[in-house]
């Protein structure tokens, strides 16, 4: 059994109406549980919360030693992102819609959070990849993503085309709409719809999928997570990329994507007893008989 916890950082949605009754309710909740409580200040000014402390996340990241997510997988994902370099373990309240990684149901929370705080639960530690776009060997821009890293065509354009290289070596040339690189917690996400696998968070992997691929025959590759993958544009007109919810819009013929494991991953925390099979099960309705 860890450690109780004892200073807790409280992240919510800054984009939802009605959303502050819910995070008043758990952060009352954690001060009864005799904790210290500050608000990420975006949370706080977008709910209109007041009487906590309210810290940008490099504060939170440096005074708290846990954090409680509360909404969706995107909130959890941008938050994610800002803690990476911090190491606070993450605990997801789901108050969106599927919730693979924010998993603790609203009605649940008072019963799961207690024992979670005072050092009863499961760890799980997920991967996360950084990347570049470089523009005549120059960097233009970084990013971290826990998900995934898409290369995507314009929204008025045709399709783009990618020459794909993995360490040193060339994978093949893709033209369609777009190419998903993928982490194992972005895998039931975009990947996923774009008829990439499951990849179990506990793999050393990516999967590398293309989307709506011109030839049929350029499927979904799982790659080790060891050397990078680069992507160049050999044609297409506004191709973006997207680092999660990050996006570069307008790159050029000639400009490279380099995507590599990074030196940061995400601890997540669960209730004893989780599974990611239970997860997969009820998230993606895979009823027993």
């Amino acid at each position: 059994m860890a450690d109780r916890f004892k200073h807790v950082a409280l992240v919510g949605k800054t984009q939802a109406h009605g959303f502050r009754p819910v995070l008043e309710e758990v952060a009352q909740f954690l001060l009864g549980l005799g904790l210290e409580v500050s608000v990420e200040a975006a949370t706080a000014e977008a709910n209109g919360l007041t009487g906590y402390d309210a810290l940008p996340p490099e504060a939170l990241g440096r005074d708290c030693d846990v954090a409680v997510v509360v909404g969706g997988d995107g909130t959890m994902l941008g938050f994610a992102r800002q803690m990476a370099s911090y190491g606070i373990p993450l605990v997801g309240i789901n108050q969106g819609r599927l919730g693979f990684i924010t998993d603790i149901s609203k009605e649940r929370y008072r019963e799961v959070l207690p024992p979670i705080l005072a050092g009863t639960y499961e760890v799980e530690s997920r991967g996360m990849l950084e990347g570049q776009v470089l523009r005549g060997g120059e960097a233009i821009y970084t990013g971290l993503a826990l998900n995934d890293v898409v290369v995507s065509r314009g929204g008025n354009s045709g399709m783009v085309e990618l020459r794909i290289h993995v360490g040193d070596e060339r994978v093949a040339n893709m033209r369609a709409d777009g190419v998903i690189v993928s982490t194992p917690t972005g895998s039931t996400a975009y990947a996923l719809s774009a008829g990439g696998p499951i990849l179990h968070p506990s793999i050393a992997g990516w999967v590398l999928v293309p989307i709506a691929s011109h030839t049929l025959t350029n499927r979904p590759i799982v790659l080790p997570d060891a050397g990078p993958v680069r992507m160049e544009i050999v044609s297409g007109r506004d191709t973006s990329v997207n680092f999660d919810m990050q996006r570069l819009a307008s790159l050029l013929v000639g400009d490279e994507i380099v995507v590599r494991r990074s030196a940061h991953s995400v601890k997540f925390l669960h209730p004893k007893g989780w599974s990611y099979y239970a997860t997969l099960r009820k998230k993606l309705r895979w009823y027993e008989g």
